[in-house]
């Protein structure tokens, strides 16, 4: 009896401290899910004005285009003139009040939940709101679900300081406003749970599910109750196609990686393009991003006068493509004329997501790949748009890296569930086609370069906060806390294992999932990269 005791000693602390955590994270639970039903209200209320400010901006220049043609003289003057206007405010506004909402602001995000920059929301609403309303109203071959992920957040961080949230429960909103924000975006809540798993976050914390889960469901309620129940795509009923059509699935997976590789690097080098003509007009101060906008909107707008249907987010495009009305002969030339659109529009500085851009050029390449296929092995593929269709979800995957989050994401906002086998293997082929090139995922690659730019992560002179997650196969991984390398003004403050949080001690052992928070002193900006190597899985280079 006397050898059982400690052992049932042990059995019954560890017992009574389970179910104290269980008590824990169901106040947690109790605490944050009113705050994020506040969150999905405010973000979808929020994602449904800024899309119908799209709309109008859309019907506007349309309409415009429509009347500068009665006068073909000089009416083309007229598109020039407003999208020179427009986007050189929009880049202006970006530049000068709020320069962590150019682009999509995803980069941004992931840095703000991995407490490497803050979340200035007073300022990122209204900016990124304006600023990208008015250019892609102006024609800019951007989409609005990126602008709509960082305002979602915007507002996260909004509830959080109203209502006095803890810093970690800030962190719990930001990510589910951003799950709302995507939700709203694409009618798809789904893929904003899964989105911020798998993208933001890269780890399950049950406290970060329930409020996302919540948030991207109140945020799809109130979408679906201001505008509409149909999904962003029409897509005809396709049946599911038959097996030996696979291989060609297949390819269509090697092509969309090859072009999502393609995609990533031409994205960085429009950004290096810019930063470099920036340089060279920084005599200019200030006007000199405006100026850069001005000229980029200028020929947009001009464009627009010859191709309209080739401006904005380019809904009307993908409606056109999912219905196979567009030839096979045109394919390549609009495949050409989007993606140097969207570089161009994205490298200037232009609040505006790639989601949208990236739909359009990967549905272009499945309907490509689709009627080639239909003419190779004619009587078994009848239809070539499921390959428009599987295409977006390769596409994504290739560039975002995120298979999960693209397949779900083309299935809420198509309404094709048949597609299921397809989507699998044209998204796990494409993700590992990147791979293998060694190339980063785009969102991590922004990032990088941002942190790169401004020579450390940390803010003013304090000491920063961060997080990171042990990947499997990282060189943490199965390592005890004195042998990572960490340098001087580098502390390891609590290990986050399953439910558990743990202040670690130099044997330590680190796994894989265990989510690190480390304090970080302004003098040692090295940690960081320390940190994100010995974190990160290793990546295979050809």
């Amino acid at each position: 009896m006397s050898k059982r005791r400690p052992v049932q000693r042990r059995q019954d602390a560890r017992l009574e401290t389970e179910i104290c955590e269980y008590v824990y994270v169901q106040g947690q639970r109790r605490k944050l899910f009113p705050r994020a039903m506040l969150v999905g209200f405010l973000a979808g209320g929020v994602a449904v004005v800024f899309r119908w400010m799209l709309e109008t901006g859309d019907a506007w220049r349309n309409g415009l285009l429509v009347w500068a043609h009665r006068h073909p003289t000089w009416g083309w003057l007229l598109p020039t003139l407003v999208g020179a206007l427009g986007v050189g405010l929009a880049v202006s506004l970006v530049r000068i009040v709020a320069p962590e909402t150019a682009g999509s602001g995803i980069p941004h995000l992931k840095a703000v939940l991995a407490r490497l920059r803050s979340m200035r929301w007073q300022t990122v609403l209204p900016v990124k709101f304006v600023g990208g309303g008015i250019g892609i109203s102006c024609g800019l071959a951007l989409g609005r679900e990126g602008p709509t992920v960082q305002i979602g957040s915007a507002v996260g961080a909004a509830v959080a300081q109203w209502l006095n949230a803890t810093p970690r429960e800030r962190q719990t909103l930001i990510a589910a406003g951003a799950g709302a924000g995507l939700a709203a975006a694409f009618n798809a809540p789904l893929a904003g749970l899964i989105f911020v798993l798998e993208e933001l976050q890269r780890h399950f914390a049950p406290t970060v599910f329930g409020a996302t889960f919540v948030a991207a469901l109140i945020a799809d309620v109130m979408t679906r109750f201001l505008t509409n129940q149909l999904p962003v795509f029409h897509v005809e009923i396709i049946p599911a196609p038959p097996l030996v059509a696979l291989p060609a699935f297949l390819g269509l997976g090697v092509l969309t990686g090859l072009l999502g590789v393609a995609f990533n690097r031409s994205l960085l080098r429009s950004l290096t393009f810019f930063a470099r003509l920036g340089g060279w007009l920084v005599r200019l101060g200030r006007w000199a991003p405006g100026l850069i906008g001005a000229g980029v909107g200028a020929a947009v707008g001009g464009l627009g006068w010859f191709v309209p249907s080739a401006l904005g987010g380019g809904q009307r495009l993908v409606d056109a493509v999912l219905q196979g009305h567009i030839a096979l002969s045109l394919i390549p030339l609009w495949f050409l004329l989007r993606f140097g659109l969207t570089m161009v529009s994205y490298g200037c500085g232009a609040p505006g997501g790639i989601f949208a851009p990236l739909l359009v050029l990967g549905s272009l390449i499945g309907l490509a790949v689709g009627q080639v296929a239909s003419l190779w092995i004619p009587g078994t593929i009848d239809h070539p748009g499921a390959f428009a269709v599987v295409g977006m979800a390769a596409y994504f995957t290739a560039i975002v890296r995120a298979p999960l989050t693209g397949i779900v994401l083309i299935v809420e906002m198509t309404n094709t569930y048949d597609q299921i086998l397809p989507l699998f293997v044209a998204c796990f082929t494409a993700y590992a086609v990147a791979d293998f090139l060694g190339d980063e995922p785009i969102y991590e690659a922004l990032l990088e370069r941002d942190l790169r730019r401004d020579g450390s992560a940390l803010e003013a002179h304090a000491p920063l906060i961060a997080e990171f997650t042990v990947q499997e196969g990282a060189r943490f991984d199965g390592k005890q806390v004195h042998e990572l390398g960490l340098p001087a003004g580098c502390v390891l403050v609590t290990v986050h294992r399953d439910r558990y949080e743990m202040v670690p001690t130099p044997n330590t052992y680190l796994e894989v999932g265990n989510r690190l928070t480390v304090l970080i002193a302004p003098q040692a900006t090295e940690a960081l990269e320390v940190l994100r190597k010995g974190c990160e899985a290793p990546r295979t280079h050809d």
